[in-house]
């Protein structure tokens, strides 16, 4: 059992902490949100995956099998998307300076908007979806023998591992911060974050 528990830990984290789109926005609102902003996209994204997991478990499988148009149309709506917000971060502009060499926040995310930014990224990534329904098929469907059980704990260490490896990059970020107390390196960072959310645009429809 606990090799098993383990094993599922272990899975569920290297899909939460590998670089993705994400992560990427994670890093952006660490390094340049106010601390409870960064906080509540990490708990959007890393909801919105448990519950990816949980609509896998409940066989959306079966249904992007009957409907492969749907998978098709899923990942554009992804790309178009997430090449939106890459243009929305290429053109943000960089926050003023204080006297202290701080940097003075300019419109700062809605508490609201970047949870449910969390919650709309991790739905629409095809990464999540891929993951979660190998762990389905590798954790849940072999040992749940009819039963719910094996899906409730894969939900619940998918939500943990999700937290703790998306809250890693937006503690990366924040870690950033003092580097980022001028607006040319802030302006930089866009413009690869930027990059960044296009790479993983491209890659995705590779």
């Amino acid at each position: 059992m606990l090799s098993s528990l383990l094993a599922m830990a272990s899975f569920a984290l290297v899909g939460a902490i590998t670089p993705g789109p994400v992560n990427v926005l994670a890093l952006r609102h660490g390094s340049q949100a106010p601390r409870h902003i960064a906080l509540l996209y990490v708990l959007g994204a890393s909801v919105s995956y448990a519950a990816v997991v949980w609509c896998m478990g409940q066989g959306a499988r079966q249904l992007v099998d009957g409907l492969p148009r749907l998978a098709g149309t899923a990942q554009w709506l992804c790309a178009a998307y997430l090449l939106w917000l890459a243009w929305r971060l290429a053109r943000s502009a960089a926050h003023p300076a204080a006297a202290d060499g701080t940097t003075l926040p300019h419109q700062p995310t809605p508490a609201a908007q970047a949870f449910v930014q969390g919650v709309a990224v991790q739905t629409l990534n095809p990464k999540a979806w891929l993951f979660a329904l190998s762990a389905v098929g590798v954790f849940a469907l072999p040992s749940a023998r009819g039963s719910p059980a094996a899906l409730y704990l894969l939900c619940a260490i998918s939500l943990l591992a999700c937290l703790l490896g998306v809250g890693c990059w937006a503690l990366l970020g924040r870690v950033l911060t003092s580097w980022l107390s001028t607006p040319r390196r802030q302006q930089a960072l866009h413009y690869a974050l930027a990059a960044l959310l296009v790479a993983s645009v491209l890659g995705m429809l590779a």
